[in-house]
């Protein structure tokens, strides 16, 4: 018996690239976790190729995967993932925000049209500036969610997936540094409020070769997680 693939055309469009002319790695994550189940459970996206942007792609939806492709060629897939993300610790908004300073792409910045954490401008970029939190192996930025990003069913999983996403980077990254994303595991709790503050937290797990490791989350002003995620960054050679 062959189970039918169900499929729609998904389109990116240009607000919300990471690189220059291509999608944003996390806000692609958010959009195949949503597709694939409700982020009800911890969904694992792998990015085959960059996604282009202003393009007419195939989402495909068969048994528990879910692909992303442009004509014959394969770009994203995603499988739901067993066991819950670990997060790490929780930080204070009043830190997270105070610990911006320190963000290094003040001084270099490799993609800085970068939807999640890039210099745009406030209510276009979701402007996660992700600094060292002192005393700690954390970085943090406080984000404060831009009305602008919201639908009539809230904030979106990838909008939340691309708050995930760039900070897992900068956990490593030095001033002008950069890396592409690779993979990215996102499991979301509970929902993202437009015009709200949320504490955006993350930590380098590890180093492997040209693969950097790192695992990210965001807290609401009272400590409660809300969104998970694990990454894999691949540095140029």
């Amino acid at each position: 018996m062959t189970t039918a693939a169900l499929q729609t055309v998904l389109t990116v469009p240009e607000r919300f690239r990471g690189p220059a002319g291509v999608a944003n790695g996390g806000w692609i994550a958010g959009t195949m976790a949503d597709a694939l189940n409700g982020n009800r459970s911890p969904v694992e996206v792998t990015l085959h190729a960059p996604t282009p942007l202003e393009t007419e792609l195939c989402l495909e939806h068969v048994g528990n995967t879910v692909t992303l492709s442009d004509g014959e060629r394969l770009l994203v897939e995603a499988f739901p993932v067993a066991e819950d993300l670990t997060a790490p610790d929780f930080v204070p908004f009043t830190d997270a925000a105070r610990a911006e300073s320190g963000f290094p792409g003040w001084q270099g910045h490799a993609f800085p049209e970068c939807f999640a954490c890039g210099l745009r401008e406030p209510g276009d970029g979701l402007r996660v500036f992700p600094g060292p939190v002192e005393g700690t192996d954390l970085v943090a930025a406080g984000w404060r969610v831009p009305f602008t990003v919201a639908d009539e069913d809230g904030v979106p999983a990838s909008i939340v997936g691309a708050a995930l996403d760039c900070i897992t980077g900068w956990a490593h990254f030095k001033p002008g540094e950069s890396a592409l994303l690779g993979r990215l595991a996102v499991q979301i709790h509970g929902r993202v409020y437009p015009g709200g503050a949320y504490s955006v937290v993350a930590r380098a797990t590890g180093r492997e070769g040209r693969k950097l490791f790192g695992e990210s989350a965001i807290y609401d002003l009272n400590g409660t997680l809300v969104a998970a995620a694990r990454a894999t960054w691949i540095a140029a050679r």
